[in-house]
């Protein structure tokens, strides 16, 4: 049966199927002329949100990309949209749910958004937001590793809260030698949260199996972030598969595998650029501007001896007893990883030229002192 095309149909018909200015202006002089238009408009940007959860997306995801496509007016208003068709959606677990939160922050009230400038401009922003969600392509969908079963939930959030001082510690601290002790002890914490869930699984008949996170990947110079994470990701049981278009990495693991990933690869990060400015106001006093291939070869002699350090101190870890479990383990997270990512390349870094920058990042990478690990205990 038809019906009477809506306001929002002939905007959404003028401006979000077309491109340039002029379909855009269209659409939104439509939607600027029929205030009674805009609960129709807020229902049809909660079903664009809601596809795309069917597509793959995830909350954090979308903000990422709105970021950089749009401004920030897009991303409060995108955010506010997320958190207002969450309600209608069902649980999705723990990620995600934290993913939402986090989204408090940034969400924008469509209504005082719309109250702080003319109706045309604030059409304009939620017809350029739409458009961007609707072009989104298909994502590979994620699914959230189970926290193990006989693993107390408590005892689980006290070790991450205590991880996560540390880092936080390490990262506003402006001595680096405190950095680096508080920084390694946050590691030797995570890996024996890891070796706690690897007992547990050698003694359990059925283990669980892996999950995926995505984490946000930014330029610049994000082939050797994307290294970092890679280097991070495999010294933590995981596998990292990096979408360069969309600025994130897959990472495939158990659960405390994930959880270290996401944390050391956020305070190396931190720690990284903290060391980089300093490498550059060195620099700029011996003389030399800072350059754009003195930082991308910083950062990448940093991946990749931090890389190395850590292949290295994750090798004197393992004692044969805990073999067949990790190798299991290992298993479980290379076959996950295929099925998701059947096609998959290589790909070289670019621009690492400055020998200076390669120097510098290396003996960063060196100070970092990440080869603090715990040997495993014998299980049993």
């Amino acid at each position: 049966m038809s019906r009477t095309p809506t306001t929002v149909d002939r905007a959404f018909e003028a401006a979000l199927y077309a491109t340039g200015d002029t379909a855009l202006d269209t659409g939104a002089s439509l939607l600027a002329a029929d205030p009674a238009a805009d609960a129709d408009l807020a229902r049809r940007g909660q079903e664009f949100v809601a596809t795309l959860w069917r597509r793959g997306w995830q909350p954090a995801d979308v903000v990422r990309m709105v970021r950089r496509e749009l401004d920030d007016v897009h991303v409060g208003l995108a955010a506010a949209l997320i958190r207002a068709q969450a309600p209608h959606d069902r649980a999705r677990g723990r990620r995600w749910a934290a993913q939402l939160e986090e989204l408090a922050a940034t969400a924008a009230d469509p209504a005082v958004a719309a109250a702080r400038t003319d109706r045309f401009s604030y059409a304009t922003t939620v017809l350029e937001l739409y458009r961007l969600l609707l072009r989104l392509p298909a994502l590979e969908p994620l699914q959230e590793a189970a926290a193990h079963r006989r693993t107390a939930a408590g005892a689980h959030s006290r070790m991450l809260t205590r991880i996560r001082a540390l880092l936080a510690k390490a990262e506003a601290t402006g001595f680096p030698e405190e950095a680096e002790a508080l920084t390694a002890k946050a590691q030797e914490l995570m890996a024996r949260h890891s070796v706690d869930e690897a007992l547990l699984d050698a003694q359990a008949p059925t283990p669980d199996t892996p999950g995926a996170c995505r984490i946000g990947v930014e330029p610049p110079y994000e082939q050797a972030k994307a290294v970092l994470l890679d280097a991070v990701a495999a010294a933590n049981h995981c596998r990292a598969v990096w979408n360069e278009p969309f600025c994130f990495s897959t990472v495939v693991g158990f659960e405390a595998d994930l959880e270290a990933v996401e944390l050391l690869y956020t305070s190396l990060l931190v720690q990284a650029q903290s060391a980089m400015t300093k490498a550059e106001a060195a620099q700029r006093a011996g003389g030399r501007k800072r350059t754009k291939t003195f930082r991308q070869s910083f950062l990448a002699a940093y991946a990749h001896r931090v890389g190395t350090r850590l292949t290295a101190a994750a090798e004197t870890q393992v004692t044969d007893d805990l073999l067949p479990v990790l190798a299991s383990r290992e298993v479980a997270v290379t076959a996950a990883t295929d099925r998701m990512f059947p096609e998959t390349v290589t790909t070289r870094l670019r621009g690492v030229t400055d020998e200076a920058g390669w120097t510098e990042g290396a003996e960063a990478a060196d100070r970092a002192r990440l080869d603090s690990r715990p040997r495993l205990p014998r299980p049993g």
